[in-house]
């Protein structure tokens, strides 16, 4: 059995160079884990130990705030002449300056809260340890999320430190009955995790089934809300996200008002919402901000691009290669003319040109912004320009990829909008083999998947394939109404009454 086994079942113990012995040897070769050894009282009878990890903790707030406080208000005569077991709750009683306080009982539970950036202390004859406290790492200003801008709207994001995360989510709902359940998972990690929810409105099954499938998790590490996601979705062999993710608090604050779960990963700026619909993809949190006549223009552009992301190519290389007699006899003319000198057949055309437009967007997210939107225009046009002119593509496959590409960035959702692109894919080789049929057995078979598709119990089309019971849904979808009829929370998540 190692040393870390053994950490486990180990009290403290009442001879603390035996602690820091033990500790010493957890820690070896962790320079950044700090012992600071203290002898006080008018003899210097009485031994302190205070052990840290460098870096995570605020050392103004320990020196000043606990140790000189203690100091100071102490009676060092009566302190030393205090029973072993009296002398840790003589300690307690003084004025310690700190928010939390809190006795320990073994070292596995000063590790994991040295670990998590506290300060343990131990007192020399006693048993018990002292927690003091003292969470303080270098964390990044609340912005506006680069991935997720808005016209109008409020301008501050998550960040990497979950305590911000959930105090930007309290700022919009002052609601007692708003409840946050903290818990660790990753056996090695330690995550912090926040399991947030409104407790009179969210829908006690899912809450139920999140929590059971949080709690279900075995790994060593969640470096990234992602982890998560992956090991709690209902289906991970399909393309579609089951759970939606955002930087935006408002976006997480509406998800709680709808009655749906939220989870906060420390070390990640973005939340989990659960469980997610078809619908909720489609949507903005920018098209509660603006006038309703405007949104329900917005969304209507969402739906028409839609479609086009997924069909368009596939549509191309179907009529060009199979049904020519579809189209008009001058476009026809047209397209024939220009593929007279092309070496390749349509289907080749439209995969050739997908994959260098998934090329150049990938090479512009992994550079700088200024210089990736240079590179994504300027290779846009290039390669574009000098594949037409050396007879290799024709013009009319250029518009198609590219106004498919332009289509694919009015998707708000980027995971949801990078499922599309990836079946699109799938219906450009369907059509290449089976043409218009190919096209209308994959539509069938991605309705069949999306019905039979749910998230934590909620099917994926809802409230389009369950419209008669749930009508008052459905004005929500496309339409966006006006905010004074929006009186109803929706029914596919069966939560009461109220104002959203």
């Amino acid at each position: 059995m190692s040393i870390y086994d053994e950490l486990k079942d180990t009290d403290i113990n009442s001879d603390l160079k035996k602690n820091e012995s033990f500790l010493r040897q957890i820690f070896k070769d962790a320079n950044d884990v700090i012992f600071r050894n203290m002898n006080i009282g008018q003899n210097k009878k009485i031994e302190f130990l205070l052990v840290y990890v460098d870096g995570m903790t605020t050392k103004d707030a320990i020196s000043e705030y606990a140790v000189q406080s203690m100091l100071d208000t102490v009676n060092l005569e009566e302190l030393e002449k205090s029973p072993e077991k009296e002398l840790q709750k003589a300690i307690l009683k003084t004025k310690i300056s700190i928010t939390e306080v809190e006795s320990l009982n073994n070292l596995q539970e000063c590790v994991d809260k040295m670990l998590a950036g506290e300060t343990i202390l131990f007192i020399d004859t006693c048993t018990k340890a002292i927690m003091l406290s003292s969470r303080g790492w270098p964390v990044r200003g609340i912005q506006e999320p680069a991935a997720e801008t808005l016209i109008r709207g409020a301008r501050d994001g998550f960040v990497e430190t979950m305590k911000v995360n959930t105090t930007l989510i309290r700022r919009r709902i002052r609601d007692p009955r708003l409840k946050i359940k903290y818990m660790q998972v990753g056996s090695r990690s330690m995550t912090d995790i926040a399991l947030i929810y409104i407790e009179d409105i969210v829908n006690k099954t899912v809450l139920k089934t999140v929590e059971k499938r949080l709690n279900n998790i075995e790994i060593e590490a969640i470096l990234e809300s992602s982890y998560i996601e992956e090991m709690i979705e209902d289906d991970n062999l399909s393309p579609f996200p089951q759970i939606e993710n955002t930087e935006r608090p408002d976006a997480a604050a509406s998800a709680l008002l709808e009655g749906r779960v939220v989870i906060a990963v420390d070390n990640t700026p973005s939340v989990l919402m659960a469980p997610a619909t078809f619908i909720s993809f489609m949507q903005s949190s920018e098209d509660y901000y603006e006038r309703w006549m405007l949104s329900c223009f917005t969304r209507a552009i969402r739906y028409i691009a839609l479609p086009i992301v997924v069909l368009l190519p596939a549509l191309y290389v179907a009529v060009t290669q199979f049904h020519p007699n579809m189209l008009p006899t001058q476009l026809a003319l047209y397209v024939a003319a220009t593929r007279a000198n092309v070496p390749f057949p349509p289907y080749f055309e439209a995969l050739v040109m997908e994959l260098v437009m998934e090329l150049v967007r990938e090479a512009s997210l992994r550079i700088t912004t200024p210089v990736g939107s240079t590179i994504g225009l300027v290779s846009g046009l290039v390669i574009g320009t000098a594949t037409v002119e050396a007879g290799l593509i024709t013009p009319i496959a250029v518009i198609i990829v590219a106004l498919t590409s332009l289509a694919s960035f009015a998707i708000p959702s980027y995971n949801f909008s990078t499922a599309l692109r990836l079946i699109r894919f799938g219906f450009i080789i369907l059509a290449s083999i089976f043409g218009l049929f190919g096209i209308s057995a994959g539509m069938c078979i991605l309705v069949i998947h999306l019905c039979t598709l749910k998230s934590f119990g909620v099917p994926y089309l809802t409230p389009l394939t369950h419209f008669v019971e749930r009508k008052s849904d459905l004005k929500d979808t496309v339409i966006r109404p006006k905010i004074r009829n929006m009186v109803h929370k929706p029914k596919y998540l069966q939560v009461e009454r109220g104002k959203k």
